[in-house]
Order: structure tokens, then C-alpha cells, then sequence
């Protein structure tokens, strides 16, 4: 059986760091569920509503949920990420192509985006992250487990770019662990209470190093399929577990046979 170069690199890069074997030991308990846009009382509309009232980033509702006009677009795809079947956050991804060219960082950086876009690029474009905040408490390391999503997308669509539309005093984070780099100034984002930047990270650039640092963020073709290439209806029905630590350790197994 042929081994991805991500999982690859990452067992030859050595034993995981402490930080990445206590998160793929926490994968083995996670599940992600896509999410039908068409329920609106879907518990991760009323987890992104708590997270955003609880930080003042938004105004009151009587629906008392989070849902926009990008959440129901053809190239949109939001999930729930669970822990021992309990929902702990969520996020919602855009899939920007020629065809589709709606998302959250069009909307506000479209005199970016398109030129690239025309040019033939494409781009993940991640948004709506949100967190349960006692599971934020228990699980500090929960970023990390919801942006694998993005990690699986970005590889499963063969996208050029991951993009990050955050508030600035995030950015860090985001070089930091993707190698992503400023795209933008600050701007405003319509609806919420703070403003954004656009970040980037080049994909083919970044994936291999990311999964030698990180290879919580691996996963096997089977979970990306699973993820991405299911209807939204079966999606709504449907756990996929983590597959991290089969990724990794058959990447192992096979290079011992080399």
C-alpha cells in the first residue's frame, strides 16, 4: 500500500512530541458530523450563538442561533466536531473555486480574491469557529482538533490556499502553526462586532511540514471522502471518527517493511 507523503514525513520525523501524542490520543474519542443548513435549530447554529453573544460579537436574537446567508451557498460545508459524543465546537467551510465564489472572505476581501481566483486558484475558506466554552476549559487544545477540518478539506479539494479571516490579535496563531501570511489590512466584517485581516497559507508549501510538527492533523483518504463527498442529508446522520493515529502509525508500519 502506497503511504501519503504527509503521513510519510510525519513518521519519519520521529516519536510525536508530547503535545501531539496527548491530542492524537484525545482523537481517538473525536467524531465530526457534517451539518444540514436546512435544520436551523441544529445544535451548532445555538453554539455559535452562545459563543458570540458571550463575547459581545453579535446582537440578540429571539431564535437565539447564528445563521447567515453563506450557510445554505453551494460550496459551503459546515460540521460539528464531538468528544465522547458530546458537541464541544464547530465550523463551516467554504470551497472557493471559479464557480463558486461566494464566502465569508469574499465578501469582505473580493478586490483580492477574485484577481487570484481568475488566474485559476482556489482556496478553503474557513469560518464560524466556535467552541462550547466548558469544553474550551477541558480541552485547551481544542483549536487545533477544529481546524483539522480545514486541514482535511484543503488536501481532499487540492485547494492552492487555506484562508483565515480572523481578528488581528489572532493572526499569530495562524503563522505560527500554518505558516499563513497577511493578505490584508483590517477591515469590517458586516454583522459582527470586531474587525478582520486576511491571512493565507499555501498549501502544497506548508502540508508537509505541518504533519511532521503536527501529525494529529493526518488523516486517511477513507475520512476525507467520508467527510466531504457524502450528501448533506447523510452527513446530517452521520459520525466520522478521527483517523489520525491510523494514519500515522500505518505510515510507520509500512516504512519498517522498507
Amino acid at each position: 500500500m502506497a503511504i501519503d507523503k504527509d503521513s510519510a514525513a510525519a513518521a519519519r520525523a520521529g516519536i510525536p512530541s508530547r503535545f501531539s501524542g496527548a491530542l492524537i490520543d484525545i482523537l481517538d474519542d473525536v467524531s465530526y458530523a457534517r451539518v444540514d443548513a436546512g435544520v436551523i435549530d441544529d445544535p451548532i447554529y445555538k453554539l455559535r450563538y452562545r459563543a458570540y453573544r458571550r463575547e459581545g460579537f453579535m446582537d440578540h436574537n429571539a431564535e437565539e442561533i447564528c445563521i447567515d446567508d453563506l450557510d445554505e451557498t453551494a460550496n459551503a460545508m459546515s460540521f460539528g466536531i464531538y468528544i465522547k459524543g458530546e458537541l464541544v465546537s464547530s465550523i463551516r467551510l467554504h470551497h472557493l473555486t471559479a464557480d463558486h465564489r461566494r464566502s465569508p472572505s469574499m465578501k469582505v476581501f473580493p478586490d483580492i480574491l477574485e484577481p487570484l481566483i481568475d488566474e485559476g486558484m482556489s482556496f478553503i475558506d474557513p469560518s464560524r469557529f466556535t467552541a462550547d466554552y466548558e469544553a474550551s476549559l477541558a480541552y485547551p487544545a481544542l483549536p487545533f482538533l477544529t481546524l483539522r477540518v480545514a486541514a482535511m478539506a484543503s488536501v481532499h479539494f487540492h485547494a492552492d490556499q487555506t484562508l483565515a479571516i480572523v481578528r488581528p490579535e489572532h493572526g499569530a496563531f495562524y503563522k505560527r502553526v500554518f505558516g499563513s501570511v497577511p493578505m490584508s489590512e483590517v477591515r469590517a466584517y458586516p454583522g459582527l462586532h470586531f474587525p478582520v485581516t486576511l491571512l493565507g497559507a499555501t498549501v502544497e508549501s506548508i502540508r508537509t511540514r505541518v504533519a511532521e510538527r503536527f501529525p494529529f492533523f493526518l488523516s486517511t483518504a477513507e475520512e476525507r471522502s467520508q467527510l466531504f463527498s457524502q450528501t448533506i442529508k447523510q452527513g446530517a446522520q452521520l459520525r466520522i471518527k478521527a483517523s489520525a493515529r491510523h494514519a500515522y502509525e500505518s505510515a510507520r508500519a509500512e516504512l519498517a517493511e522498507i
